[in-house]
């Protein structure tokens, strides 16, 4: 991943009470809306930088089953809100509520805000900080023509992000 620390805005995370937390990451991505609402709500789109979408019934209430090729999680759930180019939201098990929420910031530019609200200790929300970020690099590298090779991926860089995040 050619990604740095600094590809990636804003991140900010809060705990929500004694074993819940939210995660917010602002993505500033050098593409327009199409390809990134792609990326962010199709099955091959999400595939080559999240996860493979083994169900994804595209509108509010339809059902969702994503399966992490890095880890071999699936959540399932629902999609909970469904705003064609500007947000898509995913309420799964395991990872909570996941929001996509796209801003156009020029021509060919856009902004992603995403929150992910969920249940953990401070040692998952750590897990998750480096996680959504290591995805969001893999996002990056995808919308560029790289989708992730899940066959030769390796948690180097989450390592990495992990130790980072527990430093902050």
């Amino acid at each position: 991943m050619t990604a740095s620390l600094s590809a990636i805005g804003r991140v900010a995370s809060e705990r929500r009470g004694a074993d819940r937390f939210r995660l917010r990451f602002e993505v500033n991505l050098p593409h327009g809306y199409e390809p990134v609402w792609a990326a962010l709500t199709t099955a091959e789109g999400l595939r080559g930088w999240l996860a493979a979408a083994d169900e994804l019934q595209r509108r509010i209430g339809g059902r969702v089953v994503l399966r992490w090729l890095d880890t071999g999680t699936t959540a399932s759930g629902r999609i909970t809100a469904w705003d064609v180019e500007r947000v898509a939201e995913y309420t799964v098990t395991v990872h909570g509520r996941l929001r996509f929420h796209l801003e156009a910031s020029g021509p060919e530019s856009t902004v992603l805000r995403f929150t992910n609200e969920r249940a953990g200790s401070d040692a998952d929300r750590l897990d998750a900080l480096a996680g959504w970020h290591a995805h969001f690099e893999l996002l990056a590298e995808a919308l560029q023509g790289r989708p992730a090779d899940w066959e030769r991926w390796t948690d180097e860089r989450w390592r990495t992000l992990r130790a980072h995040y527990g430093q902050q």
